[in-house]
């Protein structure tokens, strides 16, 4: 075992003997913070599919090559070339995998291979004491948005909402993740669009900021994925709402769907917990027939609230990415149309 190794592991265990029991933040007070130390070049990667995993192994080699390519070795999981129709192996198998990387102290850090569908199934497998016992950054986002706040919620541990390994980096994607996770860099600007180089002509159409709701707040980032945040919406696993500044995205929704989830996050009072909204990009929301647009939609269902609200920032299923701290403290100001972390996010 290397040194270092022995070092982190024999502070974690003592860290961990210190440790008030593991409890569910309550409705009015948010889980401690809890930190993971920042990555660093040479770092070894424990790589799972929590998820789905990819139909083709040259995929999955892929996306190893892609952490590699970052600097940092990589480890499988044991289970990362299982199949199981649209899952990455049984249950039990994603579980033991990310509860292992977790365990293990040869592992510095955690990456999901990608989403799809399934991280959900594994909830009630995982580790939650390990996990806290030994805080790790764990990487990912659509399906894993389950796994990110239900870990948040109860451990403390601030995760992070970012690529997939089987996702190559554009350079937007790479500077964001890079800025957050290994300079650990303070109050750094959040899924703001790409510089765009105007002309006589030719302005931005794409990638557009919306202030829906004035207003600036602070509070920690929670949600993700709009699906799977109101999936989980009366379980024990929900997201940790209070005081938080919600940040949704979705893909391959249509605009009806999504006004039901909104709809859904509305009447069971989220919006009144919150302290601010922060819409990332709602890709391929493809509209056939008549339909309401996505503006419509965000006005008709946010406009009501006294907490600022934010649309069109580079988070989620988008080239161009965003990496977001989810427990961190950012802060939200829609007049100045920005998003900025707020305070330790890494160790």
């Amino acid at each position: 075992m290397r040194r270092r190794h022995f070092l982190h592991t024999s502070l974690a265990a003592a860290s961990a003997a210190m440790l008030p029991p593991l409890t569910m933040a309550t409705a009015t007070t948010p889980p401690a913070p809890l930190l993971a130390r920042r990555l660093e070049a040479g770092m070894k990667i424990g790589v799972v599919a929590p998820a789905s995993t990819a139909f083709d192994q040259q995929v999955v080699r892929f996306g190893l090559e892609v952490i590699e390519s970052l600097g940092f070795e990589v480890e499988p999981g044991k289970n990362l070339f299982q199949r199981r129709g649209y899952l990455a192996g049984a249950d039990s198998d994603r579980a033991a995998d990310l509860n292992a990387m977790f365990e293990r102290p040869d592992i510095d850090a955690i990456f999901c291979l990608r989403g799809g569908y399934g991280a959900m199934r594994t909830l009630p497998m995982l580790n939650f004491e390990a996990i806290r016992a030994n805080p790790k950054v764990l990487l990912g986002y659509s399906d894993i948005t389950v796994l990110l706040n239900a870990i948040y919620k109860l451990t403390g541990l601030v995760t992070f909402h970012g690529p997939m390994a089987v996702e190559s980096y554009t350079d937007y994607t790479y500077e964001s993740f890079h800025a957050l996770l290994l300079n650990n860099t303070p109050n750094l600007s959040l899924g703001q669009p790409p510089l765009f180089e105007s002309a006589p002509g030719r302005v931005e159409r794409e990638n557009r900021l919306r202030s829906i709701v004035p207003g600036t707040a602070q509070g920690h980032l929670v949600g993700g994925n709009l699906t799977l945040v109101a999936a989980t919406m009366g379980t024990a696993y929900e997201p940790f709402f209070d005081g938080g500044i919600l940040v949704l995205e979705d893909v391959d929704e249509s605009p009806l769907r999504i006004d039901r989830m909104l709809t859904h996050l509305k009447l069971a009072g989220v919006f009144d917990r919150v302290r601010g909204v922060a819409l990332g990009k709602f890709t391929n929301a493809e509209i056939s027939g008549p339909s309401l647009s996505l503006e419509t939609i965000s006005n008709d269902l946010l406009q009501g609230y006294d907490i600022p609200v934010l649309s069109g920032l580079m988070i989620g299923h988008t080239e161009d990415q965003a990496t977001l701290p989810i427990g961190g403290q950012a802060i939200l100001d829609a007049d100045k149309q920005t998003l900025t972390t707020a305070g330790p996010y890494l160790r």
